[in-house]
């Protein structure tokens, strides 16, 4: 198990604040945030790369923040190669190898191995500057975990590839979690993270301000700056009501002079609802529906979404529906134009404040 614990640091362009977290063996954790929130610094730290002011670093229970980059049993793999230009594949894989004082016929089973298992065996003989970029990454990967390191640290590994390259080196980075090798890695990609991670810390403001497994991250967001960065639209202030009675658990949730039926066995009080724009539905006008909510308001926006297109009505707040182009087209829905929009209270997640 890794363990950061209370880690601080002050720099010109920002800090990073008290972030204490921990990564279990075998887990893919993943750390998300906007760019320059301090993710990467994060990493170098715990790599050895940086000092922090504050905190500590544990792994399997030993204190490391202060050891030598070589003596932690870590490995990294960065955005760009840091692979030895002048050393063939073979011998940038074999490199932490005879590091480690390995015998020739060790070493060697272990690269034509790995070459094997991450798919580059024709390409021992090559040198870096000859390789694509998911091929070059191939081969990072393949050399960090040569020499088996307790944890595998990967800062933004994917965002520099082609979209050839990119579902590639997911698959491979899910295989080699898959094969036990814990691994934390920095995105600000919540899509990459969802695909990739077991478990999730979300950075913010120099943090982190909930961590937990994917589920938990992107069903029950903790604060609206979450909610807003993993790509949920409506996520609103309020209050929730008692259920209407035990047997249905229907409460209604108050939130800028507007009433929802939610289902929920959660408490009374203060808090947060949200609804994922893909369970929100659009007619042109009130028709018969099982959904408990349904509002009248106006179309303020029609934007494309990486899947479909998300269409903002006003209904006294905006609210966000996704849908197809063709429903788009098919209703002749436009900015002002009236329509309605439901959503079930089965699909209001509610968090207490």
């Amino acid at each position: 198990m890794l363990s950061v614990r209370h880690i601080s640091i002050t720099l010109p362009s920002f800090e990073l604040k008290d972030v204490s977290f921990e990564v279990q063996k075998g887990t893919y954790f993943v750390l998300l945030g906007a760019s320059g929130v301090g993710k990467s610094m994060l990493l170098e730290i715990i790599a050895g790369l940086n000092n922090p002011d504050a905190g500590r670093i544990l792994l399997d229970g030993n204190d490391i923040t202060k050891e030598k980059i070589q003596n932690r049993n870590l490995a990294m793999v960065f955005q760009n190669s840091t692979l030895f230009p002048h050393m063939t594949v073979y011998d940038n894989v074999a490199y932490p190898l005879r590091c480690k004082k390995l015998k020739s016929r060790q070493i060697h089973k272990r690269v034509v191995a790995l070459a094997e298992d991450f798919n580059f065996s024709a390409l021992l003989k090559r040198t870096p500057q000859t390789l694509s970029g998911g091929e070059t990454q191939r081969v990072s990967l393949a050399q960090a975990v040569a020499s088996e390191p307790k944890c595998l640290l990967l800062d933004e590994p994917i965002s520099s590839l082609d979209a050839e390259s990119r579902p590639q080196i997911r698959a491979l980075l899910r295989k080699i979690n898959t094969q036990g090798q814990t691994i934390i890695h920095v995105t600000h990609d919540y899509t990459e993270a969802v695909s990739l991670g077991t478990h999730i810390g979300v950075v913010e403001a120099g943090t982190i301000a909930q961590t937990g497994t994917v589920e938990e991250i992107f069903h029950r967001p903790k604060s609206k700056f979450i909610a807003r960065f993993v790509g949920i639209r409506n996520f609103f202030k309020g209050h929730l009501a008692p259920a209407e009675n035990d047997r249905t658990n229907t409460g209604k949730f108050q939130t800028n002079g507007l009433v929802f039926s939610v289902l929920s066995d959660k408490a009374a009080g203060s808090g947060y609802v949200m609804v994922r724009s893909e369970d929100v539905t659009i007619c042109d006008s009130a028709g018969l529906t099982s959904a408990r909510n349904n509002f009248e308001g106006t179309i303020v926006d029609i934007v494309p979404a990486a899947v479909g297109v998300e269409v903002i009505v006003d209904i006294g707040l905006e609210i966000a529906a996704l849908i197809t182009a063709e429903s788009v087209k098919t209703l002749a829905l436009a900015p002002g134009k009236k329509v309605w929009v439901s959503f079930k209270a089965s699909a209001i997640k509610f968090v207490a404040e």
